[in-house]
């Protein structure tokens, strides 16, 4: 089935929208909330208002009915002008995880409420920390008890609680030793935060090298709902991998994004800035990395469409997501060097921005998933090379 690859100026007005928005918060602001290890509140409200973070909910349910082409312009128009998605992108994919498991009811009860900005769903809690990346070997675990599932257990790096209504939480409900595949045996759960909050459940909140809103979240025999499950019993690493796979192409686009502030930003330092009477852009030390780094942005960008485009045409597209994230966060992690460099020693100063895109940018060559496993996945997957872990 042929698909279309859309092109940058086909997406203009969507561009040109948010893009107005974000200017109105500017470099200023965000050192502010980075300075104060804040969350962009005002922000996140603007863009709620808007309605970009219900891009990907139906109109019949209040949303904008938009693709997750759309929805990753919105992610990369945000780092491109400055700003941080990583306080916002959790909505985003959270929403296919739901929009595709999630049962009508489901639907209807929650998905107006999120358009309408009643209720945020910012937060999903996968990942362990014994078992990091190896999410079938998880250990949390949710027992049948009369109409409820019991949750005990601990998980690490889930972003955004202070911040979310509403929790996307994988955890076992068949042992491992009872299944046929170590895939199966893992169920979907939606989480009210304020009712766990005070039923089992406790968060603390992990410092980082980024202004990242994390946690360390654990659950004390946290009773859920048997119908807050989302899709089938047992079959939920299914359910959790199509919404890490949407997530990996918002977040190839937000590196994107990323890519372009640097070159941009690098770009007019190198004409402005003039030692031994010249522009540095000029010479070549500093005019090739730059160029090197556009021209590694325009070829992973290629990619991230690819996969935004096989999604929306509800083709397998996980190959595609992974090799858009590993692309697109290695051109902008090229283009954040270029910039520091080209900025010398005022690349270091806070008052340029470039230090705080630099560490944010940084992050995606590790998650949501490292440059490692995406090629152990290519390796085996795509390549048929023995399986490696």
């Amino acid at each position: 089935m042929p698909i279309s690859i859309p092109l940058y100026d086909d997406h203009k007005d969507l561009r040109e929208a948010v893009a107005a928005l974000c200017g109105k918060f500017d470099g200023a602001y965000w050192r502010e909330i980075d300075e104060e290890r804040g969350y962009p509140e005002a922000f996140a409200k603007a863009l709620t208002e808007a309605g970009w973070l219900a891009a990907l909910i139906p109109e019949e349910y209040g949303g904008a009915g938009l693709g997750l082409t759309e929805a990753s312009i919105i992610m990369e128009e945000i780092n491109r002008s400055g700003g941080n998605s990583g306080a916002v992108h959790g909505q985003m994919y959270n929403m296919s995880t739901l929009l595709r498991a999630g049962s009508e009811d489901q639907k209807k009860k929650y998905l107006p409420r999120i358009a309408a900005g009643e209720l945020r769903m910012q937060s999903m809690a996968v990942t362990e920390p014994t078992t990091g990346t190896d999410t079938t070997k998880l250990k949390t675990t949710a027992t049948r008890r009369g109409n409820h599932f019991v949750l005990n257990g601990q998980k690490v790096w889930t972003s955004r609680v202070q911040h979310s209504d509403l929790m996307i939480v994988l955890a076992r409900t068949t042992p491992l030793d009872q299944v046929r595949k170590k895939s199966e045996g893992l169920s979907v759960f939606l989480v009210d935060i304020a009712e766990a909050m005070d039923k089992g459940m406790t968060v603390r909140p992990i410092r980082n090298m980024v202004n990242h809103e994390t946690n360390e979240v654990f659950f004390d025999d946290l009773e859920v709902p048997a119908e807050n499950m989302i899709g089938e019993e047992n079959k939920g690493f299914r359910i959790i991998l199509e919404g890490l796979n949407a997530e990996r192409v918002l977040i190839a686009a937000e590196c994107i994004g990323d890519a372009y502030w640097f070159i941009d930003k690098a770009s007019a330092y190198g004409k402005e800035r003039i030692v031994f009477d010249r522009p540095i852009g000029q010479n070549q030390g500093i005019q090739f990395p730059i160029a090197k780094s556009h021209i590694a942005t325009k070829a992973a960008d290629a990619i991230r469409y690819q996969a935004a485009a096989l999604h929306d045409a509800g083709l397998p597209y996980g190959t595609e997501a992974n090799m858009a994230k590993m692309l697109c966060a290695d051109a902008s992690w090229e283009a954040a060097n270029a910039c520091l460099q080209t900025h010398g020693g005022f690349g270091f100063a806070a008052e340029y921005d470039v230090e705080r895109k630099f560490r944010e940018t940084r992050l995606y060559q590790v998650a949501p998933i490292s440059t490692n496993l995406i090629l152990a996945y290519v390796g085996e997957h795509v390549l048929g090379l023995p399986r490696s872990y």
